[in-house]
């Protein structure tokens, strides 16, 4: 059986769920709690987050910056990697989590804590990202899931609970979403967006302002690219995080990077979330069109073959397994060439590419022309065809054969 908790470190937003789980902790437990929220580009929730710990009775609160980390050690090589979870999902919530958990353990120790919890749900794919997490850097901590131990078992339920605790919450029985905010997407969950057959409410959206009312007149914009990461924005050098919040608010003008999918979770259900993506949606078009021209074919298809598996281990919560460190290694060796700039239109929502260049091209006009070019000799392309057609002449030949 194990001991009671001596301390515990709350990851923690100020949102409905770790509102009240601080308060459950505090009552059941009666042990120190702190709490750690990771400011990944929430902005303005955070300092009421501080004030709404304080008033629940937290220990103390960590408040941290952890942006520029963010995008430049989680984002920035997951982009590097192209990966993209069933072709649609930029993993902009999945991505955070190794960092909130690698955080909130350092904070653990730094406290002398020997418990963490968080405020995943038992039927999420969070509990997971953070767990893996926990026992991968420290293995002996204690994990607490109020979600997979207490009677509050919907939202419902949690909106009474708070409200009978005087809890301020930021949802309402009419709009009950679930929201994750950080520099790389927003995301939503729950409410009517439950019924996959529903259309989001315009209103609902924070990031982008819908097609539909976006600038007739499209906007032009150049990302440069150094090994595989961007650095500059229309010629302005910007760090990590600087740069992604620059690329977001000019996607969030175009009606860039929405994403309404229903994805298979982890722990094998099916579940609908509305995403906003606008400056990683852009970044990933980027990126693609300069490595378009620097990448070697077959390291490219190599790649874009791995690419599904590595979205999944960022999707399930594997970034501190060995075979994650292993495919990222293979990843960053093929970025090396990836230098150049791209040029984007936007336009209603669209990211269309308008040009790309790199002083490392490997795309040579003289070899590619339909001109007269000394390069390339058509001729060798007979024998070319002729052998990578043996098979398929030796299978055709045994079947006519067949009586």
């Amino acid at each position: 059986m194990e001991h009671d908790p001596k301390k515990i470190v709350l990851a923690y937003s100020g949102g409905l769920d770790t509102s009240v789980i601080l308060t459950w902790l505090i009552e059941r437990y009666q042990v120190p709690v702190v709490c750690f929220c990771a400011d990944l580009g929430q902005g303005e929730e955070l300092e009421p987050a501080r004030a709404k710990a304080a008033k629940c009775g937290a220990a103390a609160i960590h408040i941290e910056d952890l942006r520029e980390e963010f995008v430049r050690d989680f984002v920035f090589p997951m982009l590097r990697a192209c990966a993209v979870y069933e072709h649609t999902y930029l993993l902009g919530t999945s991505i955070a989590r190794p960092l909130i958990a690698k955080r909130q353990v350092e904070i653990a120790r730094a406290e002398g804590a020997d418990t963490v919890a968080h405020g995943a749900t038992g039927k999420g794919n969070d509990q997971v990202r953070f767990e893996l997490t926990y026992y991968a850097l420290e293995p002996t901590l204690r994990v607490i899931a109020p979600w997979r131990i207490w009677d509050l078992t919907s939202r419902t339920k949690l909106i009474a609970y708070a409200e009978h605790k005087g809890i301020p919450v930021p949802v309402t029985r009419e709009k009950p979403y679930s929201t994750d905010r950080n520099l790389l997407h927003l995301s939503f969950e729950g409410g009517i967006l439950e019924d996959p057959w529903r259309e989001p409410y315009e209103d609902m959206y924070v990031l982008s302002v819908s097609p539909e009312r976006a600038p007739d007149k499209p906007e032009y914009v150049e990302v440069d690219y150094e090994s595989g990461n961007p650095v500059r924005v229309n010629g302005e050098t910007l760090s990590p995080a600087a740069l992604l919040a620059r690329l977001n608010e000019i996607g969030g003008r175009h009606g860039v990077g929405r994403v309404d999918l229903v994805e298979n979770r982890y722990v094998g259900m099916k579940a609908r979330g509305v995403y906003e993506t606008p400056g990683g949606t852009i970044l990933h078009a980027a990126h693609r069109a300069v490595e378009s021209i620097t990448l070697d074919r077959e390291v490219m298809h190599l790649r874009d073959g791995l690419m599904p598996r590595y979205a999944e281990m960022v999707y399930y919560g594997y970034w501190y397994a060995p075979e994650r460190t292993m495919l990222q290694a293979a990843v960053d060796e093929a970025q090396r060439s990836v230098t150049g700039t791209a040029r984007l239109k936007l336009y209603k929502g669209n990211v269309t590419v308008a040009g790309r260049k790199s002083p490392r091209s490997l795309y040579n006009p003289e070899v590619a022309t339909f001109e007269d070019d000394s390069v390339y000799r058509q001729a060798d392309a007979e024998g070319f065809i002729r052998l990578n057609a043996l098979r398929l002449r030796i299978r055709a030949m045994v079947e006519k054969a067949r009586p």
